[in-house]
């Protein structure tokens, strides 16, 4: 783990910090875990006039938008309670942030996350979020495949399967970009952007 920059025109983005989420029991930190270091990022960047951007997975209630392809292993039914996909209120609040609602796993598929960074002008993304293997990996490979250089800050994001996190930190994110913890994210961001 290396980080060795950030762009001048740098974006948080948080994958899934949302009610439902964040109550699942992850690894190797919990949902608070994860939260409270996510939220010290978020502080930190819009401090400095940076974007910081909130993404959420929900479903219509008659699971019309849910992806329909034929898989072995489906989520559950598509009962969620009142309440499960709204941003945490650690992070909430805040009218500058952009949001993001995603029906996939990666929060490029099918939203408008691409067009809205592009039309600031980012070149990089720091990712925080749960699952560390879904809805993260599959953030930072779109991110990586639309040129964008990708940051993971892998203290503050988890996983309900522990090996998948572990294999998503060592073997998948060194080919998409560079990771780091948050405290060698602030430090760096310290660094380069005044606040």
């Amino acid at each position: 783990m290396s980080l060795t920059t950030l762009d001048p025109r740098t974006a948080l983005v948080a994958i899934d910090l949302q009610n439902g989420i964040t109550a699942m029991p992850t690894q190797p930190y919990t949902g608070p875990e994860v939260v409270a270091r996510t939220a010290e990022l978020a502080d930190a960047f819009r401090a400095r006039n940076l974007p910081v951007v909130l993404v959420r997975v929900s479903f219509a209630a008659d699971g019309a938008d849910a992806v329909p392809g034929r898989t072995e292993r489906r989520p559950g039914g598509l009962a969620f309670p009142d309440g499960w996909d709204v941003i945490v209120g650690e992070l909430s609040g805040h009218p500058g942030d952009l949001h993001v609602t995603k029906h996939n796993w990666s929060a490029f598929h099918g939203t408008g996350l691409d067009v809205q960074l592009r039309r600031r002008g980012i070149t990089q993304i720091v990712l925080t979020g749960i699952a560390t293997s879904i809805g993260v990996e599959s953030t930072a490979r779109d991110a990586y495949a639309h040129g964008y250089h990708v940051t993971l800050a892998t203290d503050a994001m988890a996983d309900a399967v522990p090996e998948a996190h572990t294999n998503s930190v060592e073997h998948i994110f060194p080919r998409l970009g560079e990771s780091g913890t948050t405290t060698e994210v602030l430090e760096l961001l310290a660094k380069t952007h005044a606040a």
